[in-house]
């Protein structure tokens, strides 16, 4: 009996162990994972405040979109208004959709840690110009740059499934999809609540003070702030991606050996150098993969649509069909809204 249970475990083991490196971050990440088979709390309160920070400035502009492209005096007639705002709206899509491909390559390379970092950095310069536009060309600018350096939608979530062991790996997928939820629902609320504070609040805020001068400064600037303890606490977060050289040992040098899996990387990369091409031309044929992005295509364009859209509704004048809403009862019912 003692024999058959010394057989199992024998056979259990893998057939090359796992070699760890004292230079590699993942190889470090991977070795804690190891000895601590819980779920790793203090990673995913990071990522969960990465991407809650992220998500923040997608909509937190639609509630008073409409009110600053009339103060810039960029249509000609206020049936123009939703023409005008439309570009502004999708500019920052537009940016992303442009270096999204390549902050995956960014990450695949260099690291996922920078380039979330980055697309922190990113908020914070660059939500706040938007938030002190003075021109309509401005605007559109700083929400279309904030777009091209926050491409972090897919390194965060391939950051979640490393991050953790492949048991939780659900977990930390749905962390990132439940902070840019909540993100969509106190954005919003955050555009509505601060925008043109001066009108809102009076008696803090004076008309010839900073914030009346600049109305659509003050929720900018909150999501900013907030960015900024957020990049502070990416100080913390532990690289994910594995980086191996070659390495002097007692008996010669060896091509270093891929921990998460224990091959030799040598022969894996002469084994994939051939392959990565074709997998990569690929990627079009395969139809279940295809399928899944444009359903998720599909999906998007209905929420930008419909959060834009009814924006700009709701804040027209009841002349022009409208409902003659404020900034604050549009970012309400975005806020409420955004939680089915």
């Amino acid at each position: 009996m003692a024999e058959e249970v010394e057989e199992e475990k024998q056979l259990q083991q893998p057939l090359l162990r796992k070699v760890y490196h004292d230079n590699c971050p993942g190889c470090k990440l991977d070795r804690k994972k190891d000895s601590n088979p819980g779920y790793p709390y203090k990673e995913f309160f990071y990522l969960w405040l990465v991407a809650l920070c992220n998500g923040l400035p997608i909509t937190s502009l639609f509630p008073f979109l409409y009110f600053m492209i009339r103060d810039l005096h960029v249509a000609k007639r206020v049936e123009d208004i939703g023409f005008c705002a439309g570009f502004v709206g999708a500019s920052y899509m537009f940016g992303r959709a442009l270096t999204s491909v390549l902050w995956g390559i960014v990450a695949d390379r260099y690291g996922r840690k920078p380039v979330m970092v980055i697309g922190t950095i990113s908020v914070i310069i660059f939500n706040t110009l938007f938030g002190l536009s003075t021109s309509y060309w401005m605007a559109i600018a700083s929400r279309f740059l904030l777009g091209v350096f926050n491409g972090l939608l897919g390194p965060i979530k391939a950051y979640a499934t490393e991050v953790c062991r492949p048991e939780h790996k659900s977990i930390g997928l749905s962390l990132v999809s439940t902070a840019w939820g909540i993100g969509m629902i106190i954005g919003p609320a955050i555009g509505g609540f601060f925008a043109q504070p001066a009108e809102k609040f009076p008696s803090i805020f004076s008309t010839e003070s900073f914030f009346g001068r600049f109305p659509y400064f003050l929720p900018c600037f909150c999501i900013s702030v907030f960015s900024a303890g957020v990049l502070f606490i990416c100080i913390w977060l532990p690289e994910t991606l594995h980086i191996h050289h070659e390495e002097k040992t007692n008996n010669g040098t060896v091509e270093a050996v891929e921990a998460s899996n224990g091959s030799d990387m040598g022969e894996k990369n002469k084994e994939t150098e051939g392959k990565v091409s074709a997998s990569k031309g690929n990627l079009l044929t395969n139809w279940p993969l295809v399928s899944s992005i444009i359903i998720y295509c599909i999906f998007s364009l209905h929420d930008a649509a419909y959060t834009e859209v009814f924006s700009l509704w709701a804040e027209s004048d009841r002349k022009f069909g409208g409902l003659s809403f404020s900034s604050q009862d549009v970012g309400e019912i975005l806020a409420i809204t955004g939680k089915f």
